[in-house]
């Protein structure tokens, strides 16, 4: 079955009446599409709103509604599109948890399509990442943002630094792990990762700004990676900042930090001179 993204409930129909169209259609006995109806309205906690027309609920009232009709004719998959794009963001983020509550209560298999990648990423088991109507990568969404498999799909979910450079020396291979040593243009940078790339290949680094440490003191822990340069921009984001530096030959990168104390005024600011950092094992390298 199918849940339209306009929802596209019937105005003049009660709640119980847009949710029992299709059993009607489908010519099921009363007893049984009531007791569907009863059920699908509990499970999507409308019960008190069965007589009610679709101008008398919220956004999430009928985006319930849709999917409560969607499911009682009992489909063994079920195709959802932009099923939360009409929703604000606060109201989105609650249905997110609904939708994964009743897909593992029902045991279905849910197609979601959606251009939102946050929402991508928190209600799904797997997600295909599409280039031009090409899969190129289907995996969890924690091996999507945290491994890619090319520049396209690190670049397409979530915020990323991307370096371009070439590889100086590999110790490991396909199935092993080992250090990597790139050179990007002048920047020396360490991985730690299973990597077939041979010394003289082109190649990319890609860290997300969330494993770059940000600090106005040189760093003491012996980090594999250190590079220096001056805060352009700050991003205050209330649970973390995003800093915008520039390093000395004009390249940018993006630091993200939580934060984790009160204070209205942060000890980084402007065109502060700064510290980035980071582990061998935080980044990645890319062969395409």
């Amino acid at each position: 079955n199918m849940m339209f993204q306009s929802y596209a409930l019937f105005p003049h129909m009660s709640v119980e009446k847009n949710i029992a169209f299709g059993l009607e259609q489908d010519n099921l006995p009363k007893a049984e599409i009531d007791t569907r109806v009863q059920e699908m309205l509990k499970l999507v906690k409308l019960e008190q709103f069965a007589r009610r027309k679709p101008s008398q609920l919220s956004g999430g009232q009928r985006q319930r509604v849709a999917l409560a009709r969607s499911l009682a004719k009992r489909p063994k998959v079920l195709l959802l599109d932009e099923p939360l794009g009409a929703l604000d963001r606060k109201l989105r983020e609650e249905t997110q948890f609904e939708l994964m509550d009743i897909q593992h209560t029902l045991g279905l298999t849910f197609l979601i399509v959606t251009h939102d990648q946050e929402e991508a990423m928190t209600v799904s088991d797997r997600i295909a990442v599409m280039d031009r109507g090409i899969i190129v990568q289907v995996a969890t969404p924690a091996e999507i943002y945290e491994a890619p498999n090319s520049r396209y799909v690190a670049d397409f979910i979530g915020d990323i630094n991307i370096i371009e450079g070439k590889v100086v020396s590999n110790q490991g291979s396909a199935g092993h792990s080992g250090l990597i040593a790139l050179d990007c243009a002048g920047l020396a940078i360490a991985v730690e990762q299973e990597c077939a790339a041979a010394p003289g290949d082109q190649v990319a680094f890609a860290i997300r700004p969330e494993k770059v440490r940000i600090s106005l003191d040189a760093p003491t822990d012996g980090d594999a990676n250190v590079a220096t340069g001056e805060v352009m921009d700050i991003g205050y984001l209330g649970d973390f900042s995003v800093f915008i530096v520039k390093l000395a030959d004009g390249r940018v990168l993006r630091a993200a930090q939580a934060n984790v104390s009160r204070l209205v005024e942060r000890p980084i600011t402007f065109e502060d001179k700064v510290w980035l950092t980071w582990s061998a094992d935080a980044g990645l390298v890319l062969t395409r």
